[in-house]
């Protein structure tokens, strides 16, 4: 049984110090909670509702599939009310079940083929909708500078649509320094900029390539800059004033998966 007290301590992991504090954050709706379940993230707890468990929506038939992984997992679950529910999301119509991860240890990079870092994106859906892209086009490995959104934010994780739970993300990371160490590790710095050469065009050798995505208003820092070997850009041919930056990484993000 879960009481309130338990109740408050989740409801408070809808604040960013107190997910680090905790080292848990919350995960909402029937598809992300299974795609954590089938990771290699350690869930800690599932809560459903009543109305969730009398297996109507979801089928009877997923239900009982989802119990079959918490059984062979060993993840405790419980029922609580749909208003015990509401406390602990932020989305106005929550499906009826959430679970409890563990914030894991950050994993080292691999150091392989393309590797894509975000500077200063500090947008929630369009930090999730990067890591969906990344997980698309095959790209296991994402780099965060300290003043991104945090990757276990509620909004981050919808918008990466589970990718969160598929790739590795090094955050919060002095990206200045980072990048220095992958130059030293014979990888090419891409950076994403207004001013940058035709990505169509481009000569991009090397099959170690970082690409580097900055804050859409701000642009590429100066010591970003500093460190880029080919500045990129995408055409444009209408009146648009900029591209969304989301929208602009899949488009770069293509152009690179076809070198390999």
């Amino acid at each position: 049984m879960i009481t309130n007290e338990q109740l408050k301590q989740f409801a408070r992991l809808k604040n960013k110090r107190h997910r680090y504090a905790e080292g848990k954050f919350i995960v909402e709706g029937t598809k992300l909670v299974n795609e954590g379940i089938e990771s290699w993230f350690t869930c800690e707890l599932l809560l459903m509702t009543h109305e969730y468990a009398s297996g109507v929506n979801p089928p009877e038939s997923e239900l009982k599939e989802l119990t079959r992984k918490l059984r062979q997992k060993n993840i405790r679950f419980e029922l609580i009310k749909n208003k015990e529910l509401e406390k602990l999301t932020d989305t106005e119509n929550p499906q009826g079940i959430i679970a409890l991860f563990s914030i894991p240890p950050v994993r080292p990079l691999a150091h392989k083929g393309i590797i894509v870092a975000l500077e200063n994106i500090s947008d929630p859906g369009n930090v999730g909708t990067i890591l969906r892209n990344c997980d698309w086009f095959g790209i296991k490995e994402v780099v965060l500078s300290r003043e991104c959104a945090d990757i276990y934010n509620p909004k981050v994780i919808r918008a990466s649509m589970g990718s969160i739970f598929h790739i590795n993300v090094a955050s919060g990371q002095h990206l200045p320094a980072y990048i220095e160490n992958l130059k030293q590790n014979g990888y090419k710095i891409l950076t994403a900029d207004m001013n940058g050469e035709n990505i169509h065009t481009a000569r991009i050798d090397g099959k170690k390539l970082l690409l580097v995505l900055s804050n859409e208003s701000a642009g590429p820092s100066s010591e970003l800059l500093g460190l880029t070997d080919i500045k990129l850009t995408i055409p444009r041919f209408g009146k648009a004033e900029s591209l969304n930056v989301a929208s602009a990484s899949a488009v770069l993000m293509a152009k690179l998966r076809s070198l390999f």
